[in-house]
C-alpha cells in the first residue's frame, strides 16, 4: 500500500489496530492492564528484549530499554479519554487515507510509529521507551518515574500527536484545574429566603472574579468550565462548585494565578469558600526544544514548530531542564473527539524521523 525504506505502513496499521481494539480509558486499571500487555507485546515483537510493566495505582506503565548507557527517552502514554464501549460505536477503520477509532491520534499512532522507527535501527542501545497509564488524568502515578528516566537519558522525544499541519510542538503552556467550593445555608425560597445564604449567588460573584484573573495578551487563560448548585427549585442553595481550567506560559504567571486563587474571598456575609487545585503541569518553554528541533529540521527541513496551549508529560521533563521535543507522533486531528483521525500517508515519514533523531542524539 505505502512503503518507505525499512518501514512497512501496512505493518504499522495492523499494530495500530491491535492497540486501538484494546480499550484503555484512564482510571480503569483492568482495562489499562490489558492495554499495557498489548503495548508490551508490540514493542517486544518489533524490537526484541523484554518490556517491563511498572505497577501503579493508575494501572501499569510500560518500560523498555535497548541496553547500554541511556541517551534518549521515547515518552508517551497508552491511556485514552474514551469510555469503555466507545469501540463498539466507533470501531477502528481505515478509509480515504485516514485511520479512525478511539485513541488513533492521541496517542496510539505515535506509539506505533516510534516502535517501527526504532525497528529500522540495527543498534537500539541507549534508547528507552516509557508509555504511561495516566497522562490524560494528570500523571500523578507516573510523574516520578518519567522524571527519573528523563534525567537518566538526558533527552526526551514525546510522541504526542503533531500540531496542526504536522508541525512539532516546541513549547507548551503550563496547565491546571482548580475547584472552588462555596458553602452557604439552605432555607425556604418562598417562606424565608433571607434566612438562607445563597451559595449560587456567591458562586456567581466568584465566577466573575475568577474570569478576571486571565491575561490572554500574555498567554494566561482562566476559564470557568463546569458549575453546579442547588437541589430543588424552592430551596435557597446551600452549596455550589465551580471548576476552572488554567493555562499559563511562564512560571511567574503560574505563581500569580495560584496566589490569586488562594486569596479569593466571599462576597456574601456568612458564605464560605474553599479552594483546591494548582497549575500542576509547569510550562514547557520553547528554549527546552531549541536544540532538538534544530536536529529535526536537519532531517526534515520543511518541518515547522509551534507553541501550543495543551499540556503533556513533556512539560514535566522540560521543567527539569532536560531537552524535550514534543508532537513527534501521529499527523491528524480531533484529539478527544469522535472525529479523531490519523493521516496514513504521514506514518512512514514520522517513524523515520524518530529513528533519525535517535541516531543523531546517540552520536552527538
Amino acid at each position: 500500500m505505502h512503503k518507505a525504506v525499512g518501514v512497512s505502513v501496512d505493518a504499522m496499521i495492523e499494530d495500530l489496530r491491535t492497540l486501538v481494539e484494546v480499550e484503555s480509558p484512564s482510571r480503569h486499571p483492568d482495562a489499562l492492564r490489558a492495554s499495557a500487555k498489548a503495548v508490551a507485546a508490540v514493542i517486544e515483537s518489533r524490537l526484541g528484549g523484554q518490556a517491563t510493566l511498572v505497577e501503579s495505582e493508575a494501572g501499569p506503565h510500560v518500560h523498555w530499554s535497548g541496553g547500554g548507557d541511556p541517551h534518549v527517552l521515547i515518552l508517551g502514554h497508552h491511556d485514552t479519554v474514551f469510555p469503555l464501549g466507545t469501540l463498539e460505536r466507533r470501531p477502528f477503520k481505515v478509509a480515504d487515507g485516514h485511520a479512525t477509532g478511539p485513541g488513533v491520534f492521541d496517542m496510539l499512532g505515535g506509539v506505533v510509529q516510534a516502535v517501527h522507527g526504532l525497528a529500522t535501527l540495527d543498534d537500539r542501545s541507549g534508547v528507552e521507551i516509557l508509555m504511561t497509564a495516566d497522562e490524560e488524568v494528570g500523571s500523578l502515578s507516573s510523574r516520578a518515574l518519567l522524571e527519573d528516566r528523563a534525567l537518566a537519558c538526558g533527552a526526551v522525544l514525546v510522541l504526542e500527536g503533531a500540531a496542526d499541519g504536522g508541525g512539532l510542538k516546541t513549547g507548551r503552556k503550563g496547565c491546571g484545574t482548580f475547584q472552588v467550593t462555596v458553602a452557604g445555608r439552605a432555607s425556604h425560597a418562598g417562606l424565608e429566603p433571607a434566612a438562607g445564604v445563597n451559595a449560587l449567588i456567591e458562586a456567581a460573584h466568584q465566577v466573575l472574579d475568577i474570569a478576571g484573573l486571565g491575561r490572554p495578551e500574555i498567554g494566561t487563560t482562566v476559564t470557568p468550565t463546569v458549575a453546579s448548585a442547588g437541589t430543588l427549585d424552592n430551596v435557597v442553595p446551600a452549596e455550589a462548585t465551580i471548576v476552572v481550567d488554567v493555562r499559563v506560559e511562564s512560571t511567574e504567571e503560574k505563581e500569580r494565578i495560584e496566589s490569586a486563587f488562594a486569596a479569593l474571598a466571599p462576597h456574601l456575609a456568612e458564605a464560605e469558600i474553599s479552594i483546591q487545585g494548582a497549575v500542576s503541569r509547569p510550562p514547557m518553554p520553547e528554549s527546552a526544544s531549541t536544540e532538538l528541533f534544530a536536529v529535526a529540521k536537519r532531517l526534515l527541513p520543511d518541518l515547522e514548530g509551534k507553541a501550543v496551549g495543551g499540556g503533556s508529560d513533556g512539560n514535566f521533563t522540560a521543567a527539569l531542564g532536560v531537552p524535550t521535543l514534543d508532537g513527534l507522533g501521529a499527523v491528524g486531528g480531533g484529539a478527544h473527539a469522535d472525529h479523531e483521525y490519523l493521516v496514513i500517508d504521514s506514518m512512514a515519514e514520522r517513524a523515520n524521523l524518530v529513528a533519525g533523531l535517535v541516531n543523531a542524539l546517540r552520536n552527538a
